[in-house]
């Protein structure tokens, strides 16, 4: 996508502006803006309502109680499309063990019940976020069941497939049944590519998709797909430790993240998917 100059024209920022493509992930488009006062990071959804980063602002409001994030600079639509304007972060490096810990203390923020305040409808894979006060009913209900449903519509499912998650449904309840669960706020997509490090080295985090749950459920994300050294849980576990049977819960919450997997890229994940089912 290439924005125009009458397009960037009506951006409420000091002019004139130019916009370079970056990199951004694979839902908008994405641009440094240079401007008089120097860069921002831009993202733009085409002839879309400005509605569909409400989600993103209010979880990047939502962790900058306790975690650092890009500041929202703007937001709104020009021509249709939808827009929305962060601070600039120049990166660098930094430490694996004060990221953890930052983790940890966004766990600490927490809620009366399982949830959000908004649904988050603009993705591939829609998620409701209405509030439940039992944890395993909002994690089956609105997370594992949708993504199962929507196997099952694009023939990515199967009866073998199916028997076996019934299983996993039953010991997902019957785990959690007796334990005690915070509704903590998660960062929702903990991946390598949502974090970075400032120039001066501070942990940061982006791109959230907030709800407030089970925090093993964050974590389980950072296991799957590399990105998050020892050093990374020493420093959430000395601030936060996790509860008796951690690992064994953890197949339970990779799963979710597997079948979002297999939904948006196929059977390419298929096989991790029949390897969580497989242990029940």
């Amino acid at each position: 996508m290439t924005l125009a100059q009458n397009w960037l024209e009506q951006l409420p920022l000091p002019q004139p502006l130019t916009a370079t493509p970056v990199s951004g992930g694979d839902i908008n488009e994405a641009f440094q803006l240079d401007s008089p006062e120097g860069p921002y990071f831009l993202l733009v959804q085409p002839q879309t309502p400005a509605s569909f980063y409400a989600h993103e602002i209010a979880g990047l409001q939502a962790l900058s109680q306790a975690a650092n994030v890009p500041d929202v600079i703007a937001t709104g639509v020009i021509n249709g499309d939808a827009y929305l304007i962060l601070e600039f972060l120049a990166t660098g490096h930094g430490s694996q063990y004060a990221l953890g810990q930052m983790v940890a203390r966004v766990h600490h923020v927490t809620a009366k019940q399982f949830g959000f305040d908004q649904d988050n409808l603009v993705a591939k894979l829609p998620k409701s976020n209405h509030w439940q006060t039992d944890w395993a009913t909002f994690y089956l209900n609105q997370r594992l069941d949708p993504l199962v449903d929507r196997a099952t519509q694009h023939q990515l499912w199967n009866p073998q497939r199916q028997t076996a998650y019934d299983r996993v449904r039953q010991n997902i309840i019957a785990e959690n049944q007796d334990r005690e669960i915070v509704p903590s706020l998660l960062h929702g997509d903990l991946w390598s590519g949502n974090y970075l490090f400032t120039a001066d080295g501070t942990p940061t985090l982006i791109d959230p998709d907030v709800l407030y749950g089970d925090r093993e459920f964050d974590l389980a994300m950072t296991t799957i797909f590399g990105g998050f050294s020892a050093d990374f849980y020493r420093g959430y576990q000395e601030l936060y430790p996790l509860a008796e049977g951690y690992a064994e819960r953890l197949p339970h919450y990779q799963l979710y993240y597997l079948l979002a997997h297999l939904n948006l890229f196929g059977e390419t994940y298929g096989g991790a998917v029949n390897e969580i089912l497989a242990r029940g």
